[in-house]
């Protein structure tokens, strides 16, 4: 039978990595040569789930979840951010605690919680960090940790992994992907708004996108990342423009001033239900969405909140500033 750990300290007990070969960057088995030196150095024991094929991550996650109860274990990621995402969806109602290997492009989430992208680094953050409660969005009761978005961002998102493929990972072409998608957009929805609060309201936009990670809205320059540190979720939406002053908003938020531009309408919430409207009649295809950068379909209404229960991630015990 499984122990109930505390909220925060020191988690103890054998490691079960999520480890996806496929997604991420660097050598795979470099990494796995560090991850068996650092844990036998430390004699702690571990046990490798290596997913061959992403149709298989789901599966491995729910396996490295239910052995972690058993054995009063720690569940880790090992991966990109979708492998993290995915992982940490299969975690979240079991309360075990949570290790990150980040190995994404942007590393959005690891470098908010100060765990390094360097493969030796973050294991060692696994065996000497402490247990922190992290709050984690939902959308439709599907996990999201940095951002989750309907309308054109999930577009742009399918535009950069063609990028990426002919081009390579590189933050330069993600911007130009960025940039080309921009430039090609002509869509607006018209979205129906409703609150916690039971604040309704009316918006006509090319996207909606909501953030759940102050550093990245930090870096754009967006004044809600102080919401999502008090325990919020920070909607952002953009006004009808042309589609080179939505280019000029790319650049802005490249340059951290995206807050400052009259065309972005920035906003806190806890829970919002969003239902798009067209000729009037709510719409009930389902949408292409976008959560911590995969993309897929859901059927409105969009339920964006934050979840009741928070992910028990092991950090760093001395957190620097995230980079």
């Amino acid at each position: 039978m499984s122990l109930t750990m505390p909220p925060s300290g020191r988690a103890d007990g054998p490691f079960f990595i999520v480890f996806n070969i496929g997604s991420g960057h660097g050598d795979p088995q470099a990494a796995r040569r560090i991850i068996d030196e650092a844990m036998t150095a430390a004699q702690r024991r571990y046990e490798l789930l290596s997913v061959d094929d992403p149709s298989q991550l789901p599966e491995l996650a729910r396996e490295a979840v239910e052995k972690a109860r058993q054995q009063n274990g720690i569940v880790v990621a090992a991966g990109g951010d979708g492998t993290i995402n995915c992982v940490a969806g299969a975690v979240l109602d079991s309360e075990r605690p949570f290790g990150v290997l980040p190995q994404g492009t942007f590393n959005y989430f690891g470098r908010a919680h100060s765990i390094s992208q360097e493969i030796a680094e973050s294991v060692q953050t696994l065996l000497s960090g402490h247990v922190e409660p992290v709050q984690v969005g939902l959308m439709n009761d599907r996990l999201f940790l940095v951002n989750a978005s309907v309308g054109l961002y999930p577009r742009l998102l399918e535009d950069r992994e063609r990028f990426k493929r002919r081009y390579g990972r590189h933050r330069i072409v993600a911007l130009w992907s960025a940039a080309h998608t921009l430039l090609r957009s002509k869509r607006y929805w018209l979205l129906r708004l409703e609150d916690e609060r039971g604040r309704e309201a009316t918006l006509q936009t090319p996207t909606l996108f909501v953030g759940n990670n102050a550093l990245q809205l930090q870096q754009v320059g967006l004044p809600e990342a102080e919401a999502v540190e008090d325990g919020h979720l920070a909607g952002v939406a953009l006004k009808p423009v042309s589609r080179w002053a939505m280019a000029g908003l790319l650049f802005s938020g490249a340059l951290g001033r995206l807050g400052r531009a009259q065309s972005v309408i920035n906003f806190a919430f806890r829970d919002l239900q969003v239902q798009p409207v067209v000729q009037g009649r709510r719409h009930h295809r389902e949408l292409k969405v976008a959560m911590d950068g995969e993309v897929f379909r859901l059927a409105p209404p969009l339920r964006f909140r934050v979840a009741p229960k928070q992910l028990r991630l092991i950090t760093p015990v001395d957190r620097p500033e995230p980079a």
